[in-house]
């Protein structure tokens, strides 16, 4: 063979060898790239149906926006936030298992994750699960959240409290209010909402001190004075309350409930025969007008309920109370009545009250006030 002819063989393979190298990387390069723009073209139509998936959630139509999650699943398998869109989505529906089962998943890999566990506090509440719900509502609390912390656990503190008292839940409750109470910012709006639920929690001595923080920088806020003058109420605080409902009333004549709890708390205070400062003759009159109208009263329940108050041995019940009442009314026309006098008039009447309203129901008016003077007469005035 000729020797050039054999030295240009042998110079070849190199040259092939790296053509085909060459030719190799960029084949390799154009069907990675081909490649990579396939998954973004899966992930782009994923977040397509993801977003509408979220606008069939916003428009209350849960079981539309499961078709969309499930179908971005499917082109972005393991994406965390498909997932839990997702199971909030069955648990709307009512497929609580299959919800629980991609939560629970969700949660082994972040356990921390404050939306999550709040996911698994709203299933659990819509099982009716009590303790289970609890839990994962305070896990949600303390837990992370990456935006907005502090609003978003409060906001779930909110929820949680709501699902308390729904279950008449009121000790709970009242110990997560007065927990968010200490940590809350100087806002009214919070303020105000924290106070109306330890209302509803019947802690109305942390609610009026709710209500008097705001009013400390909101003087006139009618909401506050309305709160303030009902929790005030509650407690038996009939002079406080005048005070609150009187310029929740002046300031929002809206407010009805504010002024019929006025119309009561001024009755009340009226017809108080234990009111300090009162001189023998205010005294002694009104204790005969309480007298008076707890013996209409007495009359009208039972005449409602058919029961007949003529006297008899042995005389019960509305009966034996008409014959004590009947016995006492002559010491009334006694000019001077002692003090011992006025108080065994007094217990007469309050227990007059307290059997018509087991007999007969809630009274109104003047036996309204005097059924709650009943509750605590030496307290009536602060």
């Amino acid at each position: 063979m000729n020797v050039s002819g054999l030295e240009s063989i042998t110079r070849r393979p190199p040259v092939i060898l790296t053509t085909l190298l060459i030719v190799a990387v960029l084949a390799f390069a154009g069907v990675n790239r081909l490649v990579n723009r396939f998954h973004e073209q899966e992930k782009a139509l994923a977040r397509h149906l993801y977003d509408r998936g979220l606008k069939a959630q916003s428009a209350k139509n849960p079981e539309v926006a499961v078709g969309y999650f499930r179908a971005a699943l499917g082109y972005s398998h393991d994406n965390f936030q498909y997932q839990l869109s997702l199971a909030r989505a069955l648990r709307d529906t009512g497929r609580t298992a299959e919800s629980e089962a991609y939560l629970v998943s969700l949660w082994e890999r972040t356990p921390q994750d404050g939306a999550v566990n709040l996911a698994l506090g709203r299933l659990f509440a819509r099982e009716q699960q009590f303790d289970k719900a609890i839990q994962y509502y305070h896990n949600a609390i303390y837990g992370f959240w990456p935006s907005d912390a502090d609003a978003k656990r409060r906001d779930t503190q909110f929820e949680l409290v709501e699902f308390l008292l729904d279950h008449d839940a009121y000790p709970q409750a009242q110990a997560e209010l007065i927990t968010m109470a200490t940590a809350l910012p100087r806002e009214s709006s919070l303020r105000l909402r924290v106070a109306g639920l330890l209302a509803r929690a019947q802690d109305y001595e942390h609610a009026l001190s709710q209500y008097q923080e705001v009013l400390q920088t909101e003087h006139d806020m009618p909401a506050a004075l309305a709160g303030a003058g009902e929790a005030a109420y509650q407690l038996g605080r009939y002079r406080t309350a005048q005070g609150y409902l009187q310029n929740a009333v002046r300031a929002d004549s809206q407010y009805e409930r504010a002024r019929l709890l006025l119309e009561t708390a001024t009755q009340l205070l009226e017809a108080d025969p234990f009111a300090r400062r009162l001189s023998d003759p205010e005294r002694r009159q009104r204790a005969a007008a309480a007298f008076r109208q707890a013996g209409e009263r007495l009359e009208s329940c039972a005449k409602s309920q058919a029961i007949d108050l003529a006297p008899k041995s042995p005389s019960t019940g509305l009966s034996s109370l008409k014959a004590r009442w009947l016995e006492t009314e002559p010491k009334l026309t006694k000019r001077h009545t002692s003090v011992n006098t006025l108080d065994a008039l007094m217990d007469l009447v309050f227990e007059i009250e307290q059997q018509t309203q087991s007999a007969c129901g809630p009274p109104r008016g003047l036996d309204q006030a005097l059924l709650l003077l009943s509750h605590d007469p030496a307290g009536v005035d602060r």
